[in-house]
């Protein structure tokens, strides 16, 4: 017994089993939907893309590096010589003066400046052009028997292989000139740094000389100046009869300063002494008491009391008649009259002094007054002096710093400074730096493998037809049943059947690749019916979304790996548009379903058996008729009632799905639909239209399975380059 008689024979179907329409019912039952899946492609599936291109990829990153190799060999060696200029920010500019003790700015946004002038200026026609016309240097090939143009000439030189550049975070400038000749290429590089050097030196020379010719005539004005204010001072001088006014003006500020001192204590004794007037002539005693004379007063005062004491005393013991009174108030008559007589001549004593200190006050207030006026007068006089004098001071130092600076600009425009020198001498380069063939040729490998790898990318995301199953699951969103591989041999025609050996050219005749195949139709049989074991499909349509997409064949082949089982198996030819059962079975399309459409026959008697398959019939298409064609769908429904009760599967050949309307009535009707399509051709846009009107036709679409399917399509079809080599060692083909 063979391979294929290993399966279990289905039980037959007992009594009381579902009706067809509750079968048909059963499988169409919603299924849920699938849970949305990442759009995301995994690395590995990336690399297989590279490996299955490799040798496109290969060929052409070869051609690419040996074509740069190639022209890179014939172009013209370039030798390049760099001469270094080392530029000192702290060297001086000058040899005296205040710029030989001072060093340049050395920040760094002052450093990137200069030194970017540095290079615009080693570029500048004025250094170039001494060293294009020294040295002969063509800056540009005219055409043959073209004339001079004079406007060329004077246009600014530039030299197209002339490179200045600053190493990083330095203060160095590397010129750099490139020349298919190494020695004109150092001398061109060493011209154009002592051009730069002396360009530099001339600049600052032609700057010193300006600036000391514009000194020079300033000197001359400034001359005239100094000599006019001079000469406005001495005769000021003259006028006032002073050498230095100045000290005039201190002596009258110290002499007013001494009379205003005198003038306020003259106005503070005169009012003390107004005040102890006016007490005076009032006759108050404590006024005068308060005076020079004040203490003669107090004492013939207290006198005067004794003598009121005495005389109260007298008074009291005498009567006025007596001696001793009159004595007593004679002595105090007198007493009183020396007291009287004494006020009086202290009182014409302090109006004496009240005069004497007004007398004082006026004098020194006239004599403040005096000198103040004089000193105004003086100190008018000593500004303007002042004024002369400063102006005459300040034209003659000025004078003084611009001859001094002349002199200095006279001796600096000659010193050609050492903060511009020139470090390093350029010599001949050994080795050419272009072109560089090894560098050439790792950037054109790398380039062009880069390259093709984007190509790669780019036409694998504008290939959209069916080739990856992971990616047609995952935007299709149905399963993949099988791949049937790619058979050569039956390419431009369908493999036929004879009477002798059916078996053998049918199903794995010669091995190879066609025992590749028939293990795919096996494994597709599996994934369709074993799945689901207490929901087998009983009836089954294969269609595919448009024509020549191996869906007759397809269906064939199931048809026979399922008889082989020893399971009774039907196939019925649907498409009555364009037939094609009957060719690959070996069997007469004389009459068929065409003729049990318009009920010129019941389809029993219309059955064939292929010779060498017991368990398998066919219900060829018979002639082919459109009018039959378009009332298929209800004697369908018929057929499939009754077949299903005496065969374990029955599969439909329908036409394609796009176009033709009887397959979406078939689909209907059958337990479950295999779309067939051809891998690498079929656009995923038609298949998905496809799914779509099944799943609106809540039809049971089991799944989709990819026709001529080559290793090289994804990564996951390698394993049928294994089939061919097994079968060519431990398989060896069954007679019928």
């Amino acid at each position: 017994m063979n391979n294929e008689q290993k399966y279990l024979v289905p039980a037959p179907e007992q009594p009381g089993s579902p009706s067809s329409v509750e079968r048909i019912a059963f499988y169409q039952a919603p299924t849920p939907e699938p849970e949305p899946q990442s759009n995301a492609l995994p690395i590995s599936h990336y690399l297989w893309m590279i490996s299955r291109h490799k040798w496109r990829l290969l060929l052409f990153v070869g051609i690419a590096v040996a074509s740069t190799i190639a022209v890179s060999s014939r172009l013209t060696p370039y030798y390049s010589a760099t001469a270094t200029i080392d530029v000192d920010r702290m060297a001086p500019n000058a040899v005296i003066g205040q710029e030989a003790n001072v060093g340049r700015s050395t920040t760094a946004a002052d450093s990137d400046l200069f030194l970017s002038t540095q290079i615009s200026l080693i570029k500048s026609d004025s250094v170039l052009r001494p060293v294009v016309q020294k040295l002969k240097i063509k800056t540009s090939t005219p055409k043959p028997g073209t004339p001079k143009d004079p406007l060329s000439e004077e246009a600014p030189v530039v030299l197209p292989n002339l490179t200045v550049t600053r190493p990083p975070k330095t203060y160095l400038l590397e010129i750099s000139y490139r020349d298919p000749n190494r020695q004109f290429a150092a001398e061109v590089a060493n011209a154009i740094a002592k051009s730069y050097i002396d360009h530099s030196y001339a600049i600052r020379f032609t700057a010193s000389g300006m600036q000391a010719s514009f000194m020079n005539r300033q000197l001359e004005e400034l001359q005239a100046k100094m000599e006019r204010s001079a000469a406005a001072l001495v005769q000021f001088e003259r006028e006032l009869n002073l050498i230095s006014p100045e000290e005039r003006t201190s002596i009258l500020s110290a002499r007013l300063l001494q009379l205003n001192t005198e003038w306020t204590n003259a106005q503070a004794d005169r009012m003390k002494k107004e005040a102890t007037a006016k007490g005076a002539r009032s006759g108050s005693t404590e006024t005068l008491e308060a005076t020079a004379q004040g203490e003669q007063i107090r004492r013939l005062a207290e006198r005067i009391a004794e003598e009121n004491e005495k005389f109260a005393a007298v008074k009291a013991q005498y009567l006025p008649n007596h001696p001793e009174y009159k004595k007593a108030a004679l002595r105090q008559s007198q007493l009183q009259q020396e007291f009287e007589n004494l006020k009086v001549s202290v009182a014409k004593r302090v109006e004496a002094e009240y005069r004497e200190a007004l007398d004082r006050e006026k004098s020194t207030q006239e004599a403040v007054a005096e000198t103040k006026k004089e000193f105004d007068q003086l100190n008018s006089k000593s500004l303007l002096y002042k004024t002369l004098k400063r102006d005459a001071d300040a034209d003659k130092t000025l004078y003084d710093e611009l001859t001094r600076k002349i002199k200095e600009a006279e001796i600096n425009a000659g010193y050609q400074g050492s903060s511009i020198r020139l470090a390093d001498l350029a010599r001949p380069a050994k080795n050419p730096i272009f072109p560089r063939i090894p560098i050439n040729a790792l950037v054109a490998f790398v380039v062009s493998f880069v390259l093709g790898i984007i190509v790669i990318f780019v036409s694998e995301s504008m290939d959209h037809t069916l080739r990856d199953p992971e990616q047609i699951q995952r935007q299709l969103q149905t399963e993949i049943l099988g791949a049937l591989p790619v058979v050569k041999a039956w390419r431009g025609h369908l493999p036929g059947v004879d009477a002798e050996g059916n078996r053998r050219q049918l199903m794995g005749a010669g091995g190879g690749v066609a025992n590749t195949y028939e293990e795919a139709v096996r494994t597709l049989r599996d994934s369709i019916l074993l799945p689901n074991a207490d929901r087998r499909p009983k009836t089954l349509l294969l269609t595919s979304a448009t024509p020549r997409e191996g869906k007759t064949t397809t269906a064939v082949h199931l048809a026979v790996v399922h008889s082989q089982q020893k399971r009774k198996t039907l196939i019925v030819d649907c498409d009555l548009r364009r037939p094609g059962v009957y060719h690959h079975v070996n069997l007469q399309n004389d009459k068929g379903m065409s003729n049990v459409v318009n009920g010129e026959a019941k389809w029993r008697e219309l059955i064939q058996s292929p010779e060498g398959l017991p368990y398998l019939d066919v219900l060829v298409a018979g002639p082919p008729s459109r009018r039959a064609a378009d009332g298929i769908g209800e004697t369908l429904r018929e057929l499939l009632a009754e077949a299903v009760n005496e065969y374990d599967l029955v599969i439909c050949d329908a036409p394609p799905l796009l176009g033709f309307a009887e397959s979406l009535q078939i689909a209907a009707l059958v337990d479950g639909v295999v779309v067939v399509a051809l891998a690498g051709q079929t656009e995923r846009t038609a298949v998905a239209s496809v799914l779509s009107n099944l799943k609106r036709l809540r039809a049971n679409v089991i799944g989709l399975a990819l026709n001529e399917v080559r290793s090289d399509m994804s990564e996951r079809y390698y394993y049928y380059g294994y089939y061919g080599k097994y079968y060519s060692r431990y398989y060896k083909p069954l007679s019928s």
